[in-house]
This record gives C-alpha cells, sequence and structure tokens, in this order.
C-alpha cells in the first residue's frame, strides 16, 4: 500500500524542484480511484475484485481510473481530493493540482498557464457492466452562474482493456431526426412512471474497440458497456434525462443536479438545454466517430505514433489524445507540442528515466509504475521511450490540453486513408 506522507501545498515548491530534476521533467503519479453511487463497475480497470467498494458500499463501486486530474471529483460524500492525481516522489505525495499551482508555467506551458491558471483537462477509464443513462454535459454558458465549467469529452475503446464487452456494447447517441420539443418534455414529465421513454428517440451504436468519438457539450448520449478511454475538460458536470435503465430507476436529481435551484421543475428550460440542432444531425455519425491516424509512417523505425481522440467542438480544440506502440527491443525519442498526461496500457520498459510496466492486478491504494504526467518542456525536448520486453509490445496512451496540437486530423479524416 501507498504509505507516502502528503505535502502540505505551502510546500510543494521545493519538492518538486527536486522532483522534476531527478525525472527530467517527468513526474510519477499514483492510482486516482473514483466511485459512482448510482452505477455497476465493469471489473475490467485491473482493480482486485475484493476491492470494487473500497469505499464503502455506500458510496458506490469504483468504475473510474482518473488519470492526471487537478479536478475533483463530484460526487456527494466524497472527500475534497476525490478524483484528484497525486505525484510521488522519495516518499512524500503531494497532488498534481498543488505542483501547477506552486510551479505553474513549468509544469503545464506558460500559455496554458497565463490563459487557465490550470490543468484544464483530464482523462480517464470508464468501465461499466452495461448502458449508463441518457445524459448532457452541460456548457460553460448554461452553468456560468453555478460557478461550473462545461464539459466536451472524447472516447477511445482501447482493446487492451475490452476484451469482453460487458452487457450492452452499444451507445445511444443524439435524437432521431424529426425529434421535437414536445416530444422530450413529455418524457421529462413522464419522470416518476418508470420508463420516460427517452431512448424511443434515440438511436443506438455499436461500438468497435480501437475505435472512438468526439461528443460536445449539451449532445445526449447513453454511453455502453465497452472501457472508455476519455480524455475531457475539467469538470464534473452533467444532467441524466432517462429515468430508467436496466430496470434500475434513475434519481431526478441526477437531472437537475447543475441547473439553478428555481429551474429544478422547468421542464421547458431543462429542455432547451439541448442542442437540438446537434442531436437531431441525420448525418450525426459522420460529425463524430473517429478511428486511429497514424501521426507519421514510422513504422520501419519500430514504432507507431497515432491519433486517437482528435477533432474540434464549437470551433475549438479542447483536446486530443494519442496511442504510440512501440515494438520489443526498441527505443524511440518522441516530441511533442505540450505537456501530456500518459497511462501505459501493455508491457515494460522504460520513460525517460522512470521505470514502467502495466501491471497484471491492483490493489486500491498501491502503488504503481503505469502512470506519468511529462512537463511541457520535457514533451517539446523529445521523450524517449524503450521496450525493455522481448515480445511483448509497450503501449501508451497520452492526452493533451486544448489547442496543444493544431497539426491533429478533423474529425472525417479517417475516411482519406483507405
Amino acid at each position: 500500500m501507498c504509505a507516502s506522507k502528503v505535502v502540505k501545498r505551502d510546500n510543494v515548491g521545493a519538492i518538486l524542484g527536486r522532483a522534476l530534476e531527478a525525472g527530467g521533467g517527468l513526474l510519477r503519479l499514483t492510482p486516482t480511484w473514483v466511485p459512482r453511487n448510482f452505477l455497476h463497475p465493469g471489473r475490467r480497470l485491473k482493480l482486485h475484485p475484493d476491492d470494487l467498494y473500497a469505499l464503502g458500499a455506500e458510496r458506490g463501486g469504483i468504475d473510474e481510473r482518473w488519470f492526471a486530474s487537478t479536478t475533483p471529483a463530484d460526487n456527494e460524500g466524497a472527500p475534497p481530493d476525490e478524483g484528484l492525481s497525486y505525484v510521488v516522489f522519495e516518499g512524500d505525495r503531494f497532488t498534481l493540482r498543488d505542483a501547477i499551482a506552486a510551479c505553474g508555467a513549468e509544469v503545464i506551458g506558460q500559455d496554458l498557464w497565463d490563459e487557465h491558471q490550470r490543468w484544464p483537462v483530464y482523462s480517464k477509464f470508464f468501465d461499466n457492466m452495461g448502458p449508463i443513462p441518457h445524459h448532457l454535459h452541460h456548457s460553460t454558458e448554461q452553468v456560468a452562474s453555478l460557478g461550473r465549467l462545461g464539459k466536451p469529452e472524447g472516447y477511445y475503446f482501447p482493446p487492451q482493456l475490452n476484451y469482453v464487452g460487458n452487457n450492452f456494447p452499444y451507445t445511444f447517441f443524439g435524437l432521431e431526426p424529426g425529434t421535437t420539443r414536445e416530444q422530450v418534455r413529455d418524457c421529462l414529465a413522464r419522470w416518476y412512471e418508470g420508463d420516460n421513454g427517452l431512448l424511443d428517440l434515440a438511436k443506438a451504436y455499436r461500438l468497435k474497440p480501437g475505435t472512438g468519438w468526439l461528443v460536445g457539450p449539451r449532445i445526449l448520449h447513453a454511453p455502453g458497456s465497452l472501457v472508455t478511454y476519455e480524455p475531457q475538460w475539467g469538470s464534473d458536470v452533467f444532467g441524466m434525462y432517462q429515468s430508467l435503465v436496466e430496470g434500475r430507476a434513475v434519481s431526478r436529481e441526477l437531472l437537475v443536479k447543475d441547473v439553478p435551484q428555481d429551474k429544478h421543475e422547468d421542464l421547458d428550460y431543462l429542455t432547451d438545454l439541448i442542442d437540438w440542432e446537434g442531436n437531431t444531425d441525420p448525418h450525426f455519425k459522420d460529425h463524430h466517430y473517429l478511428e486511429p491516424i497514424p501521426v507519421a509512417d514510422t513504422s520501419a523505425e519500430g514504432y507507431l505514433d497515432r491519433w486517437i481522440v482528435y477533432g474540434r467542438c464549437d470551433g475549438r480544440q479542447w483536446f486530443t489524445a494519442k496511442d504510440l506502440t512501440v515494438q520489443p527491443g526498441v527505443k524511440a525519442t518522441v516530441k511533442d507540442n505540450g505537456a501530456y498526461g500518459l497511462i501505459v496500457m501493455q508491457g515494460r520498459g522504460r520513460i525517460g528515466g522512470l521505470a514502467v510496466h502495466a501491471p497484471a492486478m491492483i490493489r486500491f491504494g498501491q502503488m504503481t509504475e503505469d502512470e506519468i504526467f511529462v512537463t511541457d518542456s520535457a514533451a517539446k525536448a523529445g521523450v524517449t521511450y524503450e521496450n525493455e520486453s522481448v515480445h511483448d509490445p509497450l503501449v501508451v496512451l497520452r492526452y493533451f490540453g486544448p489547442d496543444a496540437n493544431p497539426e491533429a486530423p478533423e474529425v472525417e479524416d479517417h475516411k482519406c486513408l483507405g
């Protein structure tokens, strides 16, 4: 178990300086587990079966692991640091949020620090046994009065964790073209009658490991049961619009938790939170579906870097993500445009000066060697990935902040590969 000492925020700066020097600009992170009391864990996050309810049954099962997160989880009864990533160094432990507060530009880059004063994104694994309710994430304009931020998010279904599809590997997206406000309003009015019928107005898409989707704010979606790697904006706002899922009632409080109190019973207001043009787009898949696109033709050099999450929401690149595969015995130095968080999916080796490997099973509270935060300067100078295995590829997922990769593809660019 991780027995490191927690360092108070005022004392982080000096220790962080030593950690950055020792790691060559790389920081080792502890696993960050997040429960949800309204969901059913899918059991594919490598967390020991005895630890799925390590925080107590009333808090819910653990079905998420967050990466390089400075965003707290918005869970009832959660401690203030739930969802926050911790850096570990020489027996000390401090949050990545405090590290960035102490040395912001040095860690995430001057431009990002000047604009946001924080690391404004995070990523996570989401692992559920079945589907979850049709819901949306609000826009910043819709939740600004509550002091919150909106949330676009991206999805990628890593093959390494999706060896089984669980109960429903399909995701509902948006609403069928021609759906009216009155139809959705009627569904909300029937909340306490059991199934409010919202999915009768939506379309499901079969999920495929190794592919992904890009979903902006105000777009309804009911994620299916594949494990998802999800780069997203640093917010935990949502509104559940489906009243019953797999026979389980959804609390109406989850519909209105990020809505002003005086609007909780205003069905017209709740209906108008939906992006109607985006949700009823007759070419929805064309405008949201993603397939991997190689960054460059480097296969002959023994490694391949691919874009897995890319594109723009409302005209802006909020985040991007890549999948890097290094073949056995190969050493590759990869330069990037800015800071990133990474998770090792498969294999073992070294990243910079840090040993890494993908564990088979993790106990709650146990330290691992599979997660790292790479600072802006280290990313731009180039990080060396060395696969020390004789047989197994080293596979790493890494995600970036806003506007980091202007050269990244746009949605639909994968169609040009064939």
